[in-house]
């Protein structure tokens, strides 16, 4: 607001009072207007309120201190400058004026230096208030603001924070999910027998292969059956590379080879703390076997409790780690396998009924070495030929008696009792052709005559068992093991060897 040009009302009931002060403002560029008393300038100001008022004390009906202090009452009206005008110099008077709502005096008779410059100057000090208010008002919305703003990115930034943290977790679970699998496939090398690629072209192994390419692409569980040694492993992993998780790991468990009380540890992870031994938090397979496949070899030596558990899983997709409380989901495709006969072992109760049905959705069973002899020929060059590259050896030829003798052999053991023998070959050959000298097979005369009595059968048991323990250093479960080399299951053999009181030697 400009001081010297600004709207002015005055309250006078004297005319020569009012000429003088309009006179003297008008000429000054001043808008003025007149009031004869308190309850007209009042009704103005309610209509056009002005930036200033020079307000006479003594007038009738309402005075100016009455006049002033109803100006005050009001918001609107409650900082307008306002001037008394009074012949009176007492300063009682005054000191009343100023209690009343007066921002200053001017005395009569008027000198007209004196009002313009006392009217300059409260217009000059109303117009610094309004700035001084305005730039209040306008700090205050803007610390508004900026207290709006910062709460705002305090919000961000602690949803940003929850963000971080829960993508640092996730992380954090799938650095311990590595670096379990990094661990699982470093035993998976150490431990693995290498059969190498399916080799064969045998009817019946092109017909199991059909059934592999039908089920490949599905999600749907397979039950792999056949004696031990018949390849059921590799038949897993054919599976698993021509689905749609071959991107992920395939991840193998040897129900067999796990002590009972470990095994739904090793399937579902554990707690820290959740039993002796328990240092820390461990991932099972299912959690490592996440969008991928997980194999459950010789499934048949499960606990029932463990099979309970199992089922659950197949059904629900989810478990609870031993000793915690969380439920995990997974999205995993399984591939059982046996040399049982699972629907005998239901029949007998050592297997649950419900939990069969949940496995044997695509059963594939594997023929034995003995029912697929037209492939003992390219089965005996592939392994001379793998056996020679990793011994380093320049095997190019198997001789024919090698051959027909390979042929004549029964094979107990399957595919895998074909490999270690001409493994063994393939180290003793000398030259560049494997011959029937260098095979090892078991001959007619090492298995003996046909027992006549019970402790005969019993003696001819310990021998076997000890022949098996001692050509296993004693290794029951697990490939390899005692159990697998007499397609046995490790329960059965372990129970035999406390029967017949065998111990290991010192």
């Amino acid at each position: 607001m400009n001081a010297e040009h600004g709207s002015i009302l005055v309250v006078d009931d004297t005319p020569a009072n009012v000429a003088v002060l309009f006179d003297t403002l008008a000429n000054a560029g001043f808008d003025v207007r007149v009031a004869r008393n308190g309850v007209a300038a009042l009704r103005q100001i309610v209509h056009e309120a002005p930036d200033l008022v020079l307000l006479d004390v003594m007038m009738p009906e309402l005075d100016g201190y009455e006049t002033c202090r109803r100006l005050r009452a009001v918001a609107s009206t409650r900082h307008l400058p306002v001037i008394f005008m009074t012949a009176l110099s007492d300063t009682a008077d005054k000191v009343k004026g100023f209690e009343a709502g007066a921002t200053d005096f001017v005395t009569k008779p008027f000198q007209a230096e004196e009002v313009l410059a006392r009217v300059k100057t409260q217009l000059a000090l109303r117009a610094l208030q309004q700035d001084l208010e305005q730039e209040v008002a306008f700090r205050r919305a803007a610390e508004t603001k900026l207290m709006e703003a910062n709460a705002d990115l305090e919000k961000r930034v602690d949803e940003r924070t929850a963000e971080l943290r829960t993508a640092l977790a996730d992380l954090e679970k799938l650095k311990n999910r590595l670096q379990n699998e990094v661990v699982y496939l470093r035993q998976e090398i150490s431990t693995s027998h290498n059969f190498g690629e399916i080799v064969g072209q045998s009817p019946t192994l092109a017909e199991t292969m059909t059934q592999v390419a039908q089920v490949a692409p599905t999600d749907s569980t397979v039950l792999v059956t056949g004696e031990s040694g018949t390849g059921k492993e590799l038949v897993a992993r054919a599976v698993h590379q021509h689905s749609r998780r071959k991107a992920f790991p395939l991840i193998k468990v040897n129900c067999g080879a796990i002590a009972p009380n470990l095994v739904e540890s090793e399937l579902f992870g554990h707690e820290k703390g959740a039993f002796t031994g328990a240092m820390k938090q461990r991932q099972g397979r299912f959690e490592l076997a996440h969008q991928g496949t997980l194999l459950l070899d010789e499934v048949g030596e499960l606990p029932a409790e463990t099979q309970i558990k199992l089922l659950r899983v197949l059904q629900e997709r989810e478990f609870e780690r031993v000793g915690g409380s969380e439920t995990i989901r997974v999205d995993v495709r399984l591939i059982a396998a046996t040399n049982r006969d699972l629907l005998k072992e239901v029949e007998a109760g050592r297997f649950r009924r419900d939990l069969y049905y949940r496995l044997n959705v695509f059963p594939v069973e594997l023929p034995p070495l003995r029912e697929r002899t037209g492939d003992i020929d390219l089965l005996a060059h592939h392994f001379v030929q793998l056996h020679a590259r990793r011994l380093g050896k320049r095997l190019k030829q198997i001789e024919a008696n090698a051959l027909e003798a390979l042929r004549a052999y029964p094979w107990p053991g399957n595919i895998r009792e074909m490999q270690n023998v001409l493994e063994r070959a393939a180290i003793v050959a000398r030259g560049d052709t494997l011959r029937e000298s260098d095979l090892a097979l078991p001959s007619a005369e090492a298995t003996g005559p046909m027992p006549d009595s019970l402790d005969q059968l019993e003696v001819m048991e310990r021998e076997i068992l000890q022949r098996a323990l001692r050509r296993c250093r004693w290794q029951v479960g697990g490939r390899g093991g005692a159990a697998d080399l007499l397609n046995r299951p490790a329960s059965t053999i372990r129970d035999r060897i406390k029967k017949l009181g065998l111990e290991r030697p010192v």
